[in-house]
This record gives structure tokens, C-alpha cells and sequence, in this order.
């Protein structure tokens, strides 16, 4: 599917998935069989580089891609430098056409090793010569030649693991004119894929305009979350405390506990009393290697605003037991606090030192929880169910595969050179890994065509993948910094795929669009085409997890409240944050933020009416089979009534068939279904989202900065437009509760009058259904139901008006 449906809306057609038709490994012809060998002349090395023999690849999801790989081992007795007759400052220079990599220099070395691998791309190829220079750095900037190796392309050999690395040999270097000189070259040349072991450390010609640290940030790496844990500590009392001021006044004392930024208080205890008591659980979320301290304080409350430091106590967080279920008790222990007091013999020169000194102790009950997971990011597009504690893991059932093959139209994210630029990579995240692929230098269309692999552990998991433009490359342009501030990788877009949605066993190959919400609106930033592939391990276990909750059982039987598993999602979300934004490349934190929805709780007139009328239309279907039922009993179609009271008279007169055939219509409809079930994964949605029909001033609130930063007279708009929502939802939800306390009204005697009258008519009910056969009954209730409309009144019918009647406690509000 390509391109615009004839007759359709255009706009709204660019933003659907789309069919593609790669050309993955699997598809290759059987014949490829192995590696090709170089034969010599024009059929060999370089003409299969070049696609006439395609050699296997050990990727099957993604297009195979080739490159020519030089691998600079070391060199050996190189002559001295021929003016200061010292040892020289040695590099080497890889050149191929246009392209050109260096390896660092050596100070004054005769024996280098560099052990650096170079890859330059099929498409950039430009010439059927590899020069290998070793040159010696100039302090003057005018480095001097000493020696170099050439190679014919056409007799390079390839190498496609799982081929064993192609081992290096000793070149002697050769002058200008082709006469050899003192010193020789460990080389290794050879033509590859992308499969290749050197291929993710590999310096790549597509990226050679990147300088300095940039280079790093360049390579596709792996990544894995830090392991997190819950911290739960349960402040018990405190003994012994003092005031810091005398006056014979009780001291209003409280706790608090601090993890890194993490703060969390107690109550305040006001009696007077010098031994506190509180029992109160405080949870923080911690991460391995336990780097931070536990830091409680006594503190008293000595006004608003204001605490005294009364004592205070460091641990170290590997102090504490490690707790896999909720039955082993925990063992409390007593901790010694210090404080910093006023000591009256330290006055010394009209001043006060302050002096550290024993002051109480409290008492405590602290344990890392390892049943529960700890999220990180929104339960609605969870990628990990699993607990912290890995003797608690079950074994995978399925494994995730993807191809990052590419993406197309990109739209330019900064300006290089007075022109639109974008330097594309992409992130995946799933569970604890997260990968990251090369970043594509100045296209709009990158080929990545790189394979990552997942365990799976529950189906019913998400894996989202974002499409960034790379701004840490140390080259010209605008890094999108502004004011001083550090450059931000730029957000192109971000897909989600819910594995549960996707046939085992089968290739989904299509080109997801990246859709970008701004300020103007809904915007198409690109395609970005995937092969995705979930394999089933085992069939029983996959399907028994459907029986099981979703989330380990200890969040169940010892739940945390909504508000606290969301400080808590957002304190694990800062902490992964910087965790994987000190890894070498770091995987910024703009970057983790975006892959882990950390915006997802602010207020969004737009979601709202999203989500508003995502919820009108679960009752879409409820009112149109109440549409039909309506026409049925007012004849609208006379047949269909008729059918409807054969099937009415079948279902009385033999009652038991009622349950058998609701499930075995629910059976046919299911059948019927499966023909047009979905083909293809869901993708983002942009009428679901009420993206295109948004407010411009909507857009604008959404990306407002919180707290406000608009001017007051637009934010009194806004206020009252919410205010006007607001009251909407307040009716809506009021008449909801009206009708429940209706019906609790029935028998609470809150109208005598309509509760008598319900009770006599329950009793006459039970009399008459006691001496009625169940068919008579069931017979006369639907023809009366189904009766033809000219016997019909146009006047509410008697249960409805007595249940209008009943009253409500709508009568107590204020």
C-alpha cells in the first residue's frame, strides 16, 4: 500500500501504515550458499561487493549491506626521523577515493599499535584503489609521508561471519614510485556486511565529516537499565530527643529520610513527649551499584517553614535486607543519631562553634523489596513485568527480533552549511535493554538495516522505538542549543508495537509513519520501515500467562497508592535518566525521557477529548444494538420482527437453549471476524488522537511549561475554558451517581411512600411468579415488549416514571 487511496482524504491517508517489500535475508536466493571467494578479474572481489555474487548473511531481517573493512594492527621498524634523527610521531591514513580516516598519533614511537578498523560503504565507493599512508605528524602542520600500502579491490577476499576473522599479515611500505622502504604495516583488508564483529567500533566513511568526541556518539551501541529497587523504610519511634532550645517546651518532632534527591518526611508528632512514636512506611526507589546513602534526620518543627536539626545518621543502603515475599519479617534495628549542638564551653572570641555530640537514637525497619517491579515508565505501554529480584524470574516464552532497516522523507531538523540537515539514529527500547543504532550523517533517508534481538517474558508487553536527530557531532551547524544552553538531540518521532498484536512466527515488514505533534499542528515528519518478527518458545506457558495478573503479586496483596506509584515512576524515570546518561556514549536524557513518556501526566485539552470520546465509542455498539432493538419493537421491518418472535418463543418454550446459543452466536461472530482481522501491527493514530481537529491555542497549552509560563490574560482564558470543561464532566458524573443512589433509594426508605410501593409490588411479583410457569411469564413480557405500536403510548412508561421519581442525594449538596 503506497501512496494516496483515489477518492480518499489525502491528508489523512499520509499518516497510514504502509506495505513494504524489503529485500530481507531470508528472501536471498538459496543458491548464495556461502561466502563468495574472490576468483580473480572482474568476477571477483569487487563485483560481488558490488551485487553480482551475494554472499549469506547471518541477518535475516534487515537488507545486507557491504562494506570494505581495513583493520591498522601496528608497525614495525620504522626509520627515524630523517632532521631530528628522533623517533617519529607515526599515524596512518586510509583513503579510498574522496574518503579518508586517520588513526591517532603516537608520540615519538618506532613500534605503534592502533589495532583501529575503518568501513566504507558500498554506496560511497568511488574508486577500485585502497591506499594505506603512514605518515609522520608535523608540529608545523606540514606531516611528512614516509610510506604507503595499495590494494586492488578486485582481489580483496570477503568474509561474512560466521566466517573465523580474517587474520592480518605484514605489508613493507612503499615509496612514490614504488620502491620499498624501511618499515612495515600489520593489515588486515577484507569486504563484509553488516554482520561483521568490527562493524559496530568501526570508523564508517558515511560519517567523516564527525570530529573529535562526536565520533563516539556516532556508533550503535547497547544499553541496559540500571536494576532498580524498592526502598522501604518503616520509622518506628525515636528516643531520647532533645530540643535544640530550652523552655521546658515538648519538641514537634518529625523524621526525614532522603535517598540522593529523594526527600520524604513523616508527620509531626505534637505531643510532649521525648520519645516519638510514628510507625509510618516512607518507599524510595534505588538503583544497583548502590551509590547514595539513607540519610534520616530528627527534626523539629519550630514554625512554618522552618525545622531544627536535632540528630542525624547516614547508612549505607547495602546494610539492608534483600526481601523477596512479603512473609519473612523484617528485623527493626536502633541507630545512634548525631547532631551538630551548641556547646556553651565552645564560646571562644564572642563567637559559637557548633560541635558534633551525641544526641538520641531511633528506631527503624529498612528493607530493599525485591517482588515488586519497579516502573520506569507508564503501565499502559509496559515492556517489563518481571521483579527486581532475578530468583523470581520465570523462563522466556517468545523472542523479539527487529529490523531497523530505514527511514525516508525525513524532514531537516537544523541548518548545516545554509542548508537543512538531519543526522538520524535510532533507539529501541524493550525491558532493560536499549539499543541505539549508528546515526546517518546529512540524509534524509538513512539505511541502517541493523538486527536486535529480545527475550520475552509476557506478550502483553510494548516495545517502542524513537527516531532522533543526533546533535553531539562536533561538525558546523545549528545544534539546536540556543542561549548557551547544551545542545538537545532533537525528537523526529517514535512508534509503539504491542507484541500481543503480532502472529507468531511471521515477518511484519512496513513503513511506520513518524508523526510529530508541535505547536502548528500535526506534522509528518517521515517513514521509518521495520521488520519485526515475535517467536513463540513455548506455546503452554504464553497462554497460561494469560490467567495471571499482569504486574507481580506483591503489588496486589501490599498495593502502593496512585499517588505514590507515581512520585515513585517518576523518581525511577530520573534515575535511569542519569544512569544511562553517563554511559560512554551516553543515551541522553532528553532521549530516555521521550522513549519513557515522562509527560504523560500533564493536562492536555486534546487527550482529553480523546480519551472522551474513545470512551463514547465503547458504547457505540451497545446504542446501535439498542438502535435495533428499538425498530424491532416499533415493526420497522416486519420479517426482522417476526424472526425476532420465533426466536422469542423457542428461547421460553425451551429455556435452557437461552446460554447455549448467546455463546454460540458470540462463536459465529467471531468466525465471521476473523476474515477481517488486522493484517498489520497498530500505529499511531492521528483522528484517535484529535491531533488534526486541535486548537491551535490547545496545542499552545499543551506545550506550555509548568508552572505557566503564558501571560495572564490568556491564562485566565484557558482557566476559564477548563472551568467550562470541567462542569461538563461535573454533570456528567453527578447524573451518574443520581442514578445509583436511585437505585439504592428503592429499599432505603428514603421516600417512604416509593419504597412501600416497591416492596408490595416485590411481594405481589413473588406471588404471581410463584404460581405462573417461567414461559408464561417470559411469553407475556416479550410480546409485551414486542407489541406493534398502535399499542404504544407516546408517554414515558410507568417504571420509568416511578424511577424518576425516587430521590436522590442530590438534595444535600451545597
Amino acid at each position: 500500500m503506497s501512496g494516496h487511496a483515489q477518492g480518499g482524504d489525502p491528508h489523512h491517508e499520509d499518516f497510514q501504515l504502509k506495505d513494504t517489500n524489503p529485500l530481507l535475508g531470508e528472501q536471498w536466493p538459496k543458491g548464495a550458499g556461502g561466502p563468495a571467494r574472490p576468483t580473480g578479474g572482474a568476477g571477483g572481489g569487487l563485483a560481488g561487493w558490488l551485487g553480482v555474487d551475494k554472499p549469506s548473511s547471518t541477518y535475516d531481517l534487515v537488507e545486507q549491506m557491504f562494506f570494505l573493512y581495513v583493520r591498522v594492527v601496528k608497525a614495525k621498524d620504522l626509520p627515524p626521523n630523517p632532521i631530528t634523527g628522533a623517533a617519529m610521531d607515526p599515524y596512518v591514513e586510509v583513503r579510498l577515493g574522496n574518503y579518508k580516516g586517520t588513526t591517532r598519533h603516537f608520540d615519538r614511537r618506532a613500534n605503534p599499535e592502533w589495532d583501529q578498523v575503518f568501513a566504507f560503504s558500498k554506496s560511497r565507493v568511488q574508486s577500485n584503489v585502497l591506499e594505506v599512508f603512514l605518515k609522520d605528524r608535523d608540529m608545523l602542520g606540514r606531516d611528512d609521508y614516509v610510506g604507503k600500502v595499495v590494494f586492488d579491490l578486485a582481489e580483496v577476499p570477503t568474509r561474512v561471519p560466521p566466517d573465523s576473522p580474517l587474520a592480518p599479515q605484514w605489508y613493507r611500505l612503499e615509496e612514490r614510485r614504488g620502491g620499498k622502504v624501511r618499515g612495515e604495516l600489520m593489515l588486515a583488508v577484507w569486504i563484509g556486511t553488516q554482520a561483521d564483529e568490527a562493524f559496530p567500533e568501526a570508523w564508517h566513511s558515511d560519517a567523516a565529516v564527525v570530529r573529535g568526541e562526536g565520533i563516539a556518539s556516532v556508533r550503535s551501541k547497547a544499553y541496559v537499565s540500571p536494576k532498580l529497587w524498592y526502598l522501604r523504610v518503616n520509622v518506628i519511634e525515636a528516643q531520647d530527643v532533645q530540643p535544640m532550645h530550652g523552655g521546658g517546651r515538648a519538641p514537634e518532632v518529625l523524621v526525614k529520610a532522603q535517598v540522593g534527591h529523594q526527600i520524604l518526611k513523616t508527620t509531626v508528632v505534637a505531643a510532649p513527649t521525648l520519645n516519638p512514636r510514628w510507625n509510618e512506611d516512607l518507599v524510595f526507589v534505588v538503583a544497583e551499584p548502590f551509590e547514595e546513602q539513607l540519610v534520616l534526620s530528627v527534626e523539629d518543627r519550630v514554625g512554618p517553614g522552618k525545622d531544627d536539626l536535632l540528630g542525624r545518621v547516614a547508612l549505607p543502603l547495602g546494610i539492608f535486607e534483600k526481601r523477596l515475599d512479603h512473609r519473612p519479617f523484617v528485623q527493626s534495628r536502633w541507630f545512634d543519631l548525631e547532631r551538630f549542638g551548641v556547646v556553651p564551653a565552645a564560646v571562644e572570641g564572642g563567637e559559637t562553634r557548633r560541635e558534633l555530640r551525641f544526641a538520641s537514637r531511633v528506631h527503624v525497619r529498612a528493607c530493599l523489596e525485591g517482588a515488586y517491579h519497579v516502573m520506569d515508565e507508564s503501565t499502559m505501554y509496559i515492556s517489563d513485568t518481571r521483579p527486581t529480584a532475578r530468583q523470581l524470574w520465570k523462563p522466556p516464552v517468545g523472542v523479539l527480533e527487529i529490523g531497523i532497516l530505514g527511514a525516508t522523507g525525513l524532514q531537516p531538523m537544523k541548518t548545516r552549511d545554509g542548508r537543512g540537515a538531519t543526522d538520524a539514529y535510532c533507539v529501541a527500547k524493550y525491558g532493560q535493554k536499549w539499543v541505539r543504532t549508528r546515526t546517518m550523517i546529512g540524509t534524509a533517508n538513512p539505511t541502517w538495516n541493523e538486527q536486535y534481538t529480545w527475550e520475552v517474558f509476557d506478550p502483553c508487553t510494548v516495545i517502542t522505538i524513537g527516531v532522533f536527530d543526533n546533535c553531539h557531532l562536533g561538525t558546523n551547524g545549528s545544534n539546536g542549543g540556543g542561549n548557551g544552553a547544551p545542545p538537545r538531540d532533537a525528537r523526529i518521532g517514535k512508534i509503539r508495537i504491542r507484541l500481543s498484536t503480532l502472529e507468531t512466527d511471521r515477518v511484519y515488514t512496513h513503513a511506520y509513519p513518524l508523526i510529530a505533534l508541535q505547536k502548528s499542528g500535526v506534522k509528518k515528519m517521515g517513514e521509518l520501515r521495520l521488520a519485526v518478527r515475535f517467536t513463540c518458545l513455548s506455546l503452554i506457558n504464553m497462554l497460561h500467562l494469560y490467567t495471571q495478573p499482569l504486574l507481580p503479586k506483591m503489588h496486589y496483596l501490599h498495593p502502593f497508592t496512585v499517588t505514590q506509584l507515581d512520585a515513585l515512576r517518576y523518581q525511577a524515570m530520573g534515575i535511569v535518566a542519569a544512569r544511562l546518561g553517563r554511559a560512554e556514549p551516553p543515551l541522553r536524557r532528553e532521549v530516555v525521557e521521550y522513549m519513557l513518556d515522562v509527560e504523560s501526566h500533564m493536562w492536555s485539552m486534546r487527550r482529553s477529548k480523546a480519551n472522551f470520546f474513545r470512551a463514547v465509542s465503547l458504547f457505540s455498539g451497545a446504542a446501535a444494538a439498542a438502535r435495533w432493538f428499538g425498530d424491532v419493537c416499533r415493526w420497522r421491518n416486519v420479517a426482522t420482527t417476526a424472526l425476532v418472535h420465533v426466536l422469542l418463543l423457542i428461547l421460553v418454550w425451551y429455556p435452557e437453549l437461552i446460554l447455549p446459543t448467546v455463546f454460540l452466536y458470540m462463536f459465529l461472530i467471531g468466525l465471521w471476524n476473523y476474515r477481517r482481522r488486522p493484517r498489520h501491527p497498530p500505529h499511531m493514530d492521528t483522528k484517535m488522537s484529535w491531533a488534526e481537529a486541535a486548537h491551535p491555542d490547545e496545542l499552545d497549552e499543551e506545550f506550555d511549561t509548568f508552572p505557566t509560563s503564558g501571560q495572564q490574560h490568556v491564562v485566565y482564558m484557558r482557566y476559564d475554558r477548563l472551568r467550562s470543561v470541567a462542569g461538563r464532566i461535573q454533570t456528567v458524573v453527578g447524573d451518574m451517581a443520581t442514578q445509583g443512589e436511585r437505585l439504592q433509594a428503592l429499599l432505603s426508605w428514603r421516600d417512604p411512600r416509593a419504597t412501600c410501593l416497591f416492596v408490595l409490588f416485590c411481594l405481589l411479583a413473588a406471588v404471581v411468579l410463584y404460581v405462573t410457569p417461567f414461559k408464561v411469564v417470559a411469553l407475556v413480557a416479550g410480546l409485551y415488549v414486542l407489541r406493534h405500536p398502535r399499542f404504544r403510548s407516546r408517554m414515558p412508561a410507568v417504571p420509568s416514571n416511578f424511577f424518576r421519581r425516587l430521590p436522590s442525594r442530590a438534595d444535600s449538596m451545597l
